[in-house]
């Protein structure tokens, strides 16, 4: 059949639409990615999630601190999960991860359902959501569409923020990321929820190389710390991060960065620095400011580094490479 110029031209625009309107590879997520491949995903995602929290409240701030330290190392691809002696998981900044059975069951229950088409990356981010929702925070849409990478490496954890880390430090590996003074706050406000332990700031209540003890601590909340993290005892008790509020979702953090009652250094340098104690107050004032700044900070930081497209793969099993 002979082709005229008309349908050629007709022709030529619709490839030029194709090209255009379809997702490219490394393009992002969007909500509402598995809408007709897998309706039922994030539902059996929350219903893991809630289901663990019941008997173990360290379940929510586990997983959503487990999405934070997925998405700085590698991106969000779910290089996190990955077992192995050099993989992310060991590194020491990572062994006090909680949540990784409940990743592990979601990805069951949606490869049963859909198989070969979540990515456990989708996965770890809608968890984090849930993880706030079921703690009495805010809930949000989580742009979906990842793939699972398969690259992880211990020492790349080595670039996570530490619990001494200054604020200069911490707001360039958020800048190099792409996230802002204002992001930084916001998303280490999530320590609203979970504990810590001992060992990772008991040396702020006793002799420092000037005082008795850390001069942020309030005077009258240090008997309180010094009682629960006794000098020579054990550094694995755990401790509330959000003194008085740990299983719950809201703003009390801040007050107490402004009350010095933060327990980790990294946490109370944020009040007592210039840069980023203005965020603090506005935080503490309006908790639904807070909020609205957590989710949308939340949505930044997961499309850090995404793979899409044709990149990385869907894992079958969260916890191992296809």
């Amino acid at each position: 059949m002979k082709i005229g110029y008309s349908n050629v031209a007709t022709f030529f625009v619709i490839v030029f639409v194709l090209i255009i309107c379809s997702p490219a590879e490394g393009q992002g997520t969007r909500v509402g990615f598995y809408a007709t491949t897998c309706p039922r995903a994030e539902a059996i995602v929350r219903s893991a999630v809630q289901s663990q929290l019941t008997s173990n409240p360290e379940i929510a701030p586990g997983l959503l601190r487990m999405h934070f330290h997925d998405c700085f190392v590698q991106g969000c691809d779910g290089s996190v999960l990955i077992d192995g002696p050099n993989t992310e998981k060991s590194a020491v900044q990572n062994i006090g991860l909680n949540g990784y059975n409940v990743i592990d069951n979601a990805k069951s229950q949606v490869e049963a359902a859909c198989p070969g088409i979540v990515s456990c990356a989708d996965i770890l981010a809608l968890a984090a959501r849930d993880s706030v929702v079921l703690t009495s925070g805010r809930t949000w849409q989580v742009p979906t569409g990842r793939r699972d990478g398969r690259i992880s490496l211990q020492s790349e954890a080595n670039t996570l923020p530490g619990f001494r880390t200054s604020v200069a430090d911490q707001t360039k590996l958020f800048t190099d990321r792409g996230l802002n003074t204002q992001d930084l706050v916001a998303l280490v406000g999530g320590h609203t929820i979970g504990t810590t332990s001992c060992a990772l700031f008991s040396y702020r209540l006793y002799n420092t190389t000037t005082t008795v003890s850390d001069p942020s601590i309030n005077p009258a909340f240090l008997p309180q710390l010094q009682t629960l993290c006794p000098q020579g005892g054990n550094g694995g008790t755990r401790v509330a991060l959000d003194t008085g509020s740990q299983n719950r979702f809201d703003s009390s953090y801040f007050t107490n960065l402004i009350n010095g009652r933060g327990i980790l250094e990294s946490d109370q340098v944020l009040w007592t620095d210039a840069s980023t104690r203005p965020f603090v107050q506005r935080f503490a004032g309006v908790a639904g400011n807070f909020n609205a700044e957590f989710a949308r900070s939340m949505v930044k930081m997961s499309n850090i580094g995404v793979k899409t497209g044709t990149q990385g793969e869907i894992r079958r099993l969260c916890s191992a490479i296809n």
